[in-house]
């Protein structure tokens, strides 16, 4: 008979991993509601990389399981259920009814996804797979949405379309938060840009001859990485 699937087995399971040492670290790398992580966030220093390993024993927890899971205070247990949903959407043989209950789960408690890794754990696959051959309005919602963890979810959903060769989201999300006043926003779109450069160079060059001279400079910056330096050059200079 195997486990018992149930989110206290989960963290009960997790407890071991503790590290006190790798929880100092992370302490100072992270300062509380700085750097994208909400005030009482806590952490208890587990590594992403056992974080993940458990993660894969548990991809069948019902969904109101993962549900408790993101309600915990524990940062590494919130990352411990958008790990699971992210590795079962990832999955070929997932079922459509799984994957719209992984979706909608993300949307309906986006509240307690309220980081920039916990939106990049999940959004692509979660979100971006799953609007892949649907109606894709939910993105430019996200996208004007006052709460920046959601317009991060806006573009980070589009990686996954990006990685299929689909760029066309990318570009009108891109455009929606062009004018976007976070950084942790500025940043993936850049990094959405420069993907999608990667794929078609005229057509990023196309958009930066349209909009460099108005982005914020870190979106800029991290869209130009990949040109060449009398590129970046040109496109530092329209500001």
């Amino acid at each position: 008979m195997g486990e018992q699937l149930t989110a206290v087995r989960f963290v009960e399971r997790l407890e071991p991993l503790r590290s006190s040492e790798h929880q100092r670290e992370i302490q100072r790398y992270f300062k509380t509601g700085e750097g994208g992580y909400a005030e009482g966030d806590v952490f208890i220093g587990v590594r992403m990389g056992e974080l993940f390993e458990l993660a894969k024993e548990f991809l069948e927890l019902p969904v109101d399981e993962l549900e408790a899971l993101l309600e915990s205070r524990i940062h590494e247990v919130r990352a411990g259920a958008l790990s699971i949903m992210d590795k079962h959407a990832r999955r070929k043989r997932t079922d459509e009814r799984r994957r719209a209950e992984l979706y909608e789960l993300y949307l309906s408690r986006h509240d307690r996804i309220d980081s920039w890794d916990l939106v990049d754990l999940a959004a692509p696959h979660v979100v971006g797979r799953y609007l892949a051959d649907r109606d894709r309005r939910p993105l430019y919602e996200l996208a004007r949405s006052e709460v920046v963890w959601e317009r991060r979810t806006a573009i980070m959903a589009t990686l996954y379309l990006v990685r299929q060769d689909e760029l066309d989201e990318t570009y009108r999300v891109a455009e929606l938060l062009r004018d976007d006043d976070h950084d942790l926003v500025h940043k993936p779109v850049g990094g959405l840009l420069r993907e999608t450069g990667r794929r078609d160079r005229a057509r990023l060059l196309s958009f930066l001859d349209e909009h460099a001279a108005a982005m914020p400079r870190t979106m800029l910056r991290y869209a130009i990485q990949h040109l060449d330096p009398e590129l970046r050059e040109h496109y530092r200079t329209l500001g």
